[in-house]
């Protein structure tokens, strides 16, 4: 249903920018998404950027509008990725600079700091190798 709606508003394809935000430790930050399939609920701060928006500032405004949290995005992209159908995705490394984690409860169901081993298996057969491989780099 999200995809759905978000295709109506995008007419030509849907880009998908996501950010791995890491605390002092190493960990990675991952949210369970209500809006997600339970099979596949966890995932990254992300969404579709706006018309017009800087990948970056995407990145931004959607960590903020899902954590509060304020971020600073590295300016490249780690890893692009063609999504489901028409759909592009971008992931950036980012870095807490303000804001205290209280989540969004109509999207978000809850959030964990995660370390190499605790990454959950309820993510997409596509992401969760790849942030799994963030923990070897």
């Amino acid at each position: 249903m999200q995809w759905r709606l978000a295709r109506l508003r995008h007419d030509t394809f849907l880009v998908y920018a996501a950010g791995v935000v890491r605390d002092e430790q190493g960990r990675i930050l991952l949210l369970r998404h209500r809006l997600w399939p339970e099979y596949r609920a966890w995932g990254l701060p992300g969404g579709y950027v706006n018309a017009g928006e800087r990948l970056e500032d995407g990145v931004a405004r959607e960590v903020r509008e899902e954590t509060s949290l304020e971020v600073e995005v590295n300016g490249t992209p780690f890893h692009l990725a063609g999504g489901f159908q028409q759909r592009v995705e971008a992931y950036y490394e980012a870095r807490v600079t303000g804001g205290r984690l209280v989540l969004d409860p109509g999207e978000i169901l809850e959030a964990r700091w995660c370390g190499p081993d605790e990454v959950p298996d309820e993510m997409s057969v596509r992401l969760r190798p790849l942030v799994v491989s963030l923990f070897r780099s």
